[in-house]
């Protein structure tokens, strides 16, 4: 066989969908979302959630029509391939019926004075031209990092002494952990309020950071827990055999070695908790002016921010606390696509 003979041959790959029948499959979904829509329009179906199990329907009923005459395992296939389809696109749907009401309604109070300004001298009656949400961003992001800082190195290290260290307290530290996955974030907040805010008699920053701590926690150990499983048992053997001593191997081979598991571990712990309102409406509550120091009394966060101003319920409240929304909704979608950047493989 020659060079050039050898250099055309393809791997083959039989499992894949043919073209033609992912082309039909296309089309058939198409024209039932296109239909969908149209009885959306001119029947008593509401919004997209009736688009949705409309949908749904029409496709099996034009798979059905299209394969009346075909075999049985052709029609099955072909059934199961548009209802899985259909169904994956109607679990979407609510997803972005939120979504999109959270942009087509947030969107208009994005103006450059949201993001410099606070609400000490407006009203939540003012024009959308007046008055912003800086103090609310900038208390979320303090409590936060405050958050981060306790609860990191904690993780960390619980996920390091249940997978090296593997000590008496191995069973007990796993199940805490666990348990505390399931705490409501309220319990969280008066946990904190009965211990913190009635022992100093002010809510502050550092109050609701720790709350935001108590509920962060159980997500990042476990994470580190399962991404330092991952790691070959060879590669700590590698380490003892070279004379190093367990604490070293852990600080100096297994966690390097897993450093964007971690990475990814303490984002998807940050992501847990920034949209918490419940345990900050116990211990930090909320406030107008814009404010840095942790302890220094009431301090606004977005989640109290959109409570707040959907409970006042005029029409500008309203149209800042759907704006609000969507700088929560903006923040936690960069925590996660980073979360996916950082958690992929290492290339060293």
């Amino acid at each position: 066989m020659s060079s050039e003979t050898a250099a055309t041959v393809e791997p083959q790959t039989p499992w894949s969908t043919p073209r033609a029948i992912r082309i039909r499959t296309t089309s058939v979904v198409a024209l039932s979302a296109a239909f969908a829509v149209v009885v959306v329009l001119f029947t008593g179906v509401a919004g997209i959630d009736g688009w949705a199990i409309t949908f749904m329907g029409l496709s099996i009923v034009v798979v059905l029509a299209r394969t009346s005459r075909a075999g049985s395992k052709e029609r099955k296939d072909a059934l199961m391939r548009v209802i899985i389809t259909s169904a994956a696109v109607t679990a979407f749907a609510p997803w972005l019926s939120i979504f999109g009401s959270v942009i087509l309604k947030g969107y208009l109070g994005i103006r450059p004075n949201f993001f410099s300004q606070d609400m000490r001298t407006t009203t939540p009656d003012d024009f959308l031209e007046f008055g912003g949400a800086l103090h609310a961003i900038v208390g979320s992001l303090l409590m936060v990092l405050i958050a981060s800082a306790i609860t990191l190195p904690l993780g960390i290290l619980s996920g390091v002494y249940l997978t090296e260290v593997r000590g008496r307290l191995t069973f007990l530290v796993r199940f805490v952990v666990q348990s505390m996955s399931g705490v409501p974030s309220i319990v969280a907040g008066l946990f904190i309020y009965t211990t913190w805010v009635t022992a100093t008699e002010s809510f502050s920053a550092f109050a609701g950071a720790l709350a935001l701590a108590v509920l962060m926690l159980p997500t990042v150990a476990r994470t580190a827990e399962e991404v330092l499983k991952l790691v070959p048992e060879d590669l700590r053997a590698a380490g003892y055999a070279l004379g190093a001593r367990q604490w070293r191997t852990a600080f100096m081979v297994v966690i390097p070695t897993v450093r964007s598991g971690l990475t990814t571990a303490a984002i998807l712990g940050v992501a847990r908790v920034i949209g918490e309102t419940a345990p900050l409406l116990l211990t930090s509550l909320s406030n107008s002016a814009l404010r840095f120091h942790p302890f220094d009394g009431p301090i606004a966060s977005l989640p109290t921010y959109v409570f707040g101003y959907l409970q006042i319920g005029t029409e500008y409240a309203i149209a800042r606390a759907w704006t609000g929304s969507l700088v929560l909704l903006a923040i936690v979608f960069v925590l996660f696509t980073l979360a996916r950047r950082f958690g992929g493989k290492d290339k060293r």
